[in-house]
């Protein structure tokens, strides 16, 4: 008998769960009961779990290949798996927008793993949206219209940090970004590889454009998916304490940190898997 106790969230994503411990690495059981709980709820919770970058690099194993040297922030000495989420005074915030990681990669992040490290007195939550749930509350008419379309997805909100307070003219830096990190075409619904579940796959900070369609038409259409993804009742909040684990499933959701803890600071320790190994997707 399972020793998890789960307590859902919301009535579409997010379930926080008690009866795990983080200090030791993960047997083989718990991982394919966590790996079936965030099926089922998206992204799930862990309070007060004391891991260690070891313990945090076994269990994203153990979901399937990691990723490494992230293109906009940096590891964790002696860890390359392990990105290193740093802001306050000193490094302002800058991933308060909705989105999924990495997008504009032909094979975008099956998941994602992030430990709070150190949480500021208030503010800083992070607040997920369920991308199946919104395919779901589509009208059919617009599910229809949607099915065959893709969307390019690049660089997109990480532009600016390419282009901020550099002069006018040839951006030598975002042209070499673009050339390293590339573009990407996805479909705008997939089918989920491991629930069967159809996802409204857009993410407003990377898609710039919708295939085929001027970019008056392509800007219509992204608005009204952009306004109908972040609807609440979508969504699930999350207030951080320190030491708390949370895992979600990239391929159907969307997350937002909030920017709101300055002058406080806030760190976390996030590892992105690349691969299910689960579903080979």
């Amino acid at each position: 008998m399972s020793s998890l106790q789960v307590t859902k969230l919301t009535p579409v994503i997010g379930a926080e769960i008690t009866g795990a411990d983080f200090s030791i690495p993960p047997d083989a059981e718990l991982c394919d009961e966590l790996y079936q709980l965030l099926m089922e709820h998206q992204v799930i919770f862990f309070r007060d779990q004391f891991m260690t970058p070891e313990v945090h690099v076994a269990l994203a194993r153990s979901f399937g290949s990691l990723d490494q040297d992230h293109p906009a922030y940096p590891e964790l000495e002696k860890f390359p798996a392990i990105t290193v989420l740093d802001f306050g005074p000193h490094n302002p915030p800058d991933v308060d927008t909705w989105h999924a990681d990495l997008t504009f990669r032909e094979n975008a992040p099956f998941a994602s793993i992030l430990y709070s490290r150190l949480i500021p007195p208030y503010g800083g939550d992070t607040i997920w949206s369920s991308l199946t749930a919104a395919y779901d509350a589509l009208p059919e008419d617009m599910k229809q219209d949607l099915e065959n379309r893709r969307a390019v997805h690049d660089l997109g909100d990480f532009r600016n940090g390419l282009t901020v307070g550099r002069p006018d003219g040839y951006a030598r830096e975002l042209v070499e970004a673009h050339l390293n990190f590339g573009s990407a075409l996805h479909p705008l619904v997939k089918v989920h590889p491991a629930t069967g579940k159809r996802i409204l796959y857009y993410n407003p900070a990377l898609v710039v454009q919708v295939d085929g369609e001027s970019a008056i038409r392509s800007r219509r259409l992204l608005n009204y998916l952009y306004d109908h993804v972040i609807q609440p009742e979508f969504q699930v909040r999350f207030r951080w304490t320190e030491n708390t684990v949370a895992m979600w499933d990239n391929r159907c959701t969307l997350h937002y940190a909030l920017a709101d803890y300055l002058p406080h600071r806030r760190v976390m320790h996030r590892i992105t898997v690349t691969k299910d190994q689960r579903v080979n997707s």
